[in-house]
């Protein structure tokens, strides 16, 4: 094969990555993955003790991944994650908007709680790639929306995290047509069924899920989003659908 050089792992060295939500889940296998290939990943989180134990997992690995703790859902903690993006990363290349909380119906969600997962499920989603794009319009980059198969699905009695989920579809199909010309990439990825701390805090009973091609693994999902960052310049993975071989949606 010509050219297969175009495709490999290794022009993600030295790539600024930024990955919300990264200290549990897909978005910290994401960050673990991508810091491994060479990339300079920062992340955020919600709390301490899982911003410390994904850092401290790759404490003795001489990778460059580095974090801080910050909500989602204030503006004020973005634009102080954006500050260390240019402090510690000097720049951005590669936004993974992953952060997402689970929700049930519109149905039993009192109004607060519901602006909450709307604010971090959604609205973060458009704020940090705002503020990503606003230093990748000069030479390039790539974000990626980390959705999930429940826009497709639209199961019953999860309407708001449905609703979340859906919206990030139509952000990404248009926010694509209007960062194509400033040569910033935009991918959606959607999971299905995934065996990360949404689904429960049973972990043999997910590892057996998976076993049983029931669930796919956060690391599934990770490689499948450094695949569309490996792409040439020439080549946009617009959208990758994952769902573990017997769910049957």
């Amino acid at each position: 094969m010509e050219n297969y050089d175009e495709y490999k792992t290794q022009q993600l060295s030295g790539k600024r990555v930024l990955v919300t939500g990264g200290t549990t889940g897909i978005g910290r296998a994401t960050a673990i993955l991508l810091a491994t290939l060479g990339a300079k990943v920062l992340v955020f989180g919600r709390h301490r003790q899982e911003l410390d134990d994904t850092l401290a997992s790759v404490a003795d690995d001489n990778i460059s991944l580095s974090g801080i703790v910050a909500d989602a859902s204030r503006r004020e903690d973005l634009l102080r994650v954006f500050e260390h993006v240019d402090s510690e990363l000097g720049g951005l290349d590669i936004l993974i908007n992953n952060v997402a909380l689970p929700a049930q119906s519109i149905v039993d969600t009192d109004f607060e709680h519901r602006d909450y997962i709307l604010q971090t499920n959604l609205a973060s989603y458009m704020s940090c790639a705002q503020l990503a794009i606003d230093r990748m319009k000069s030479d390039g980059g790539h974000i990626v929306n980390v959705g999930s198969m429940s826009a497709e699905v639209r199961e019953k009695g999860s309407s708001l995290y449905v609703a979340t989920k859906s919206a990030i579809e139509g952000l990404s199909a248009s926010l694509r047509k209007e960062v194509n010309e400033m040569g910033i990439k935009v991918t959606l990825i959607e999971p299905g069924a995934t065996a990360t701390d949404m689904q429960g805090n049973d972990a043999e009973k997910l590892a057996e899920k998976t076993r049983e091609n029931e669930m796919l693994t956060a690391n599934d999902v990770a490689v499948a989003i450094a695949y569309a960052l490996c792409q040439p310049k020439r080549c946009d993975v617009v959208l990758i659908q994952l769902r573990p071989h017997l769910q049957l949606i």
